[in-house]
C-alpha cells in the first residue's frame, strides 16, 4: 500500500521573492503544506494580507498566472482566527510574531526544509545566537535544511563552512552533499545568467584559452531603492541608493564575480570584472558578456556563427530549459515569464572581433632570463577574438524563482 509522504515547506520573508516562491510552489504542489514566516503585523486585517497575496504588479493575479484565461479563485478556506488559508490545493499557515530564525516555530509545524528569501541572514559562520540573528537559526528552530534566496556574504578572511555550499542548478548542483550540507545558497539571479552563459564556452574552448573576462549586467529596479530622492543613513556611503530609480539609470555593484568562482572555480584562474547599472524597470534583466580566447595555429578561428553554435548546441542539450537561445530581436519585456530560463542567448547580437596584441616577453613572469638572452626580438604577437555575448534573464519569477523552487524541491526530494 503506497502512503503519500506529507511535505512541508517553510518561507522565511514576504517579500518580492518569499512572494513568487509561494505563487511557484502553490502551482507546482510538490509541497502539501507551506508555511510562510511573515515576521510582523501586516496592514489592518488578516485580508490585506490576501489582498498582497493574490494581485502582482508585474506577472498579475494569482489565479490567471497558474491557470490563464481559464481561471477561477484558486484561494479558498481562509481563517483570520488561525492565520490559514489554501492556495490551489495548497495549505498555507502564515506566521507574524517572529523575526529572528531561532524564534520561528519551525518544529511546530515540521518544517524540516525551510527557503530564507529575507536577505538578511547571510553568514553561515555565524551561530543561531548572533545578536541580530542568523540563518543557523533555522536549524535551532527545528530545520534541517535552508536554502537562501542570495549569495552568502562572510567577513574577510572567514572560512566557508564545511556544511555550507553555493550552488546553480544547471552548473553544480551535485555539489551539495545531503550527508554534509545544511545550509545552502542559490546564489544570484545575476550569478545564475552569468554561470549559464560562460560554462558552454568553458566546456568548448577550456579555461586555458580564456585571456579575460568581464561582465555588465543592466538590472531591472529591486525593492532596496527608492521611488523618491531620500537622505541617506548614518554613516551611507553610496548616495546613488539614495536616488529615486524611477528617474535615473543607477550604478551600483555586484557580487556576481565573486560568487561565480564558488560554482565555476576555474574563473579565478582569470581577471574577472563585473559591474552592474540599475534601470527603471519592474523586471527584465540583462548581461552583456565580454570574453577574450586566445586563438591557437591549425585551429578553426573563433567566429560570431561559432559562438552562436556554442550556444544553439548547448541550448538543444540543456533538457532542463535552464539554457534558450535566441535569434530573434527581443526586447526586456519578452523574457518576462520564461518558463524556467536562466538565461536566454540574443544570439541576433553575438559580435566577434580578432585583433593582434603585441606581448613584451621581457615582462613575462616565469620567463628564465637566459632564454630571454638567446630571443632577438622579444616582443611577440599573438591573435585575440573578443567575443561579446547577451543574455536576458528574468531576475524576479522566470529565471531565479523558478530555478530556486527546483534547487529546494532536490533538496527534499534527498531527504525522504
Amino acid at each position: 500500500m503506497n502512503t503519500k509522504i506529507s511535505r512541508t515547506l517553510g518561507i522565511n520573508g514576504f517579500g518580492r521573492i518569499g512572494k513568487l516562491s509561494l505563487w511557484h510552489h502553490a502551482g507546482r504542489k510538490y509541497f502539501d503544506t507551506i508555511v510562510v514566516n511573515v515576521g510582523r503585523k501586516v496592514g489592518t486585517s488578516f485580508q490585506d494580507i490576501i489582498h498582497y497575496l493574490e494581485r502582482d504588479t508585474t506577472y498579475g493575479r494569482l489565479d490567471s498566472f497558474l491557470y490563464g484565461h481559464k481561471a477561477q479563485n484558486v484561494i479558498s478556506d481562509v481563517d483570520e482566527q488561525s492565520a490559514s488559508l489554501t492556495i490551489n490545493g495548497v495549505k498555507v499557515k502564515l506566521l507574524r510574531n517572529n523575526r529572528n530564525p531561532k524564534n520561528i516555530e519551525w518544529a511546530k509545524y515540521n518544517a524540516k526544509i525551510v527557503v530564507d528569501t529575507t536577505g538578511q541572514f547571510l553568514d553561515p559562520s555565524l551561530g543561531p545566537d548572533a545578536p541580530k540573528g542568523s540563518i543557523r537559526g533555522h536549524i535551532e528552530a527545528g530545520a534541517q535544511k535552508v536554502v537562501a534566496s542570495a549569495p552568502f556574504k562572510l567577513k574577510e578572511g572567514v572560512a566557508m563552512p564545511e556544511d555550507a555550499v553555493t550552488t546553480v542548478m544547471g552548473i553544480n548542483e551535485g555539489d551539495y552533499d545531503p550527508l554534509k550540507h545544511a545550509i545552502i545558497s542559490n546564489a544570484s539571479c545575476t550569478t545564475t545568467c552569468l554561470s549559464h552563459m560562460i560554462k558552454p564556452l568553458l566546456d568548448f574552448f577550456s579555461i586555458k584559452r580564456v585571456l579575460s573576462a568581464s561582465m555588465a549586467t543592466v538590472h531591472a529596479a529591486t525593492g532596496s531603492q527608492q521611488v523618491l530622492d531620500r537622505l541617506p543613513k548614518t554613516g551611507a556611503r553610496d548616495l546613488r541608493k539614495n536616488r529615486s530609480i524611477m528617474n535615473n539609470i543607477i550604478l551600483t555593484t555586484t557580487g556576481a564575480a565573486k560568487a561565480l568562482q564558488l560554482v565555476i572555480p576555474e574563473m579565478s584562474t582569470i581577471g574577472f570584472i563585473a559591474e552592474s547599472v540599475r534601470i527603471p524597470t519592474a523586471t527584465g534583466s540583462l548581461i552583456i558578456l565580454v570574453m577574450n580566447f586566445q586563438e591557437e595555429l591549425n585551429k578553426k578561428p573563433i567566429r560570431r556563427d561559432m559562438i552562436n553554435s556554442i550556444y544553439e548546441n548547448a541550448a538543444k542539450t540543456n533538457t532542463n530549459g535552464y539554457l534558450m537561445y535566441s535569434d530573434n530581436q527581443n526586447v526586456s519585456s519578452d523574457i518576462i515569464g520564461t518558463p524556467r530560463a536562466a538565461a536566454v542567448i540574443e544570439g541576433y547580437e553575438t559580435h566577434t572581433r580578432t585583433g593582434a596584441i603585441n606581448i613584451n616577453l621581457e615582462h613575462v613572469r616565469g620567463i628564465d632570463k637566459n632564454i630571454l638572452e638567446m630571443i632577438t626580438d622579444q616582443v611577440t604577437s599573438i591573435q585575440v577574438t573578443q567575443a561579446v555575448i547577451y543574455g536576458w534573464y528574468d531576475n524576479e519569477m522566470a529565471s531565479y524563482v523558478n530555478m530556486l523552487g527546483d534547487r529546494v524541491v532536490s533538496v527534499a526530494e534527498d531527504m525522504h
